[in-house]
């Protein structure tokens, strides 16, 4: 069981490129086609598993959003900021 973050450790916490969105930490990544959006939601999704932390993931024509929050603490965790720099160190931009 996981604590919720304060408003203060999520500024601190979040990696670039990532706002926060009432109790979810967000991030949308874009692609110059839908293929490659696809494979990264795949990328995603084997982290998530892997993590036993499952994001929601969005897949638009030229972008994917991923959306992160703990629903079983009612908000945003260090589980939730951990999946989001795994996510950025996979994606490497």
């Amino acid at each position: 069981m996981t604590n919720l973050l304060s408003d203060e450790e999520i500024e601190t916490q979040l990696p670039d490129d990532w706002n926060r969105e009432g109790d979810e930490i967000v991030r949308v990544y874009e692609f110059d086609d839908y293929l490659r959006g696809v494979n990264f939601a795949q990328m995603v999704g084997e982290i998530a598993e892997a993590q036993f932390h499952h994001p929601e993931i969005i897949i638009r024509y030229a972008g994917v959003e991923i959306r992160l929050t703990s629903h079983e603490e009612g908000g945003i965790t260090d589980d939730d900021i951990e999946m989001a720099e795994l996510i950025e160190s996979e994606r490497g931009d």
